[in-house]
């Protein structure tokens, strides 16, 4: 994976993703604390460069509003400050796995009488005519 790519990923888990989950309209990142996470020393203007694409923009709805530092814009100290745009309140992708499954097959079971006469439904039909009527639970099995 090249720098750029692994630099914007690192930029969406760590800062876009959770100030979006804290319904945040404006967060910064500073471009030195992504170096030394990155361990990137010596490609600040990699990592500036990264941060700034559109690119990264884009694909995090995205605008950047801000941008502290040297006028060269290629230091650890620049900090750049970004704002959500568009209409997305959360991302569907921060959100668990299990949480977004909650209640899929409340409309179901509804239409099933419950989850209880599902079930009672489910083990009638476990076993055949045969089995059940051959069935003694007290009886030795040999």
């Amino acid at each position: 994976m090249r720098d750029a790519d692994r630099i914007r990923i690192y930029g969406q888990e760590k800062y876009v993703l959770p100030a979006r989950q804290r319904r945040e309209s404006r967060f910064s990142i500073r471009v030195g604390d992504v170096v030394r996470e990155l361990k990137l020393n010596g490609r600040t203007p990699a990592v500036c460069s990264a941060l700034r694409t559109r690119e990264f923009l884009q694909s995090n709805d995205l605008q950047l509003v801000d941008t502290s530092g040297p006028k060269s814009g290629q230091s650890t100290t620049v900090i750049y400050t970004y704002e959500f745009v568009g209409t997305k309140p959360s991302s569907p992708q921060t959100e668990d796995s299990w949480t977004r499954l909650r209640g899929a097959l409340k409309g179901v079971f509804a239409e099933l009488g419950g989850g209880e006469a599902y079930l009672r439904n489910e083990r009638s039909d476990f076993y055949t005519i045969n089995e059940r009527s051959n069935f003694h639970p007290m009886k030795e099995r040999e």
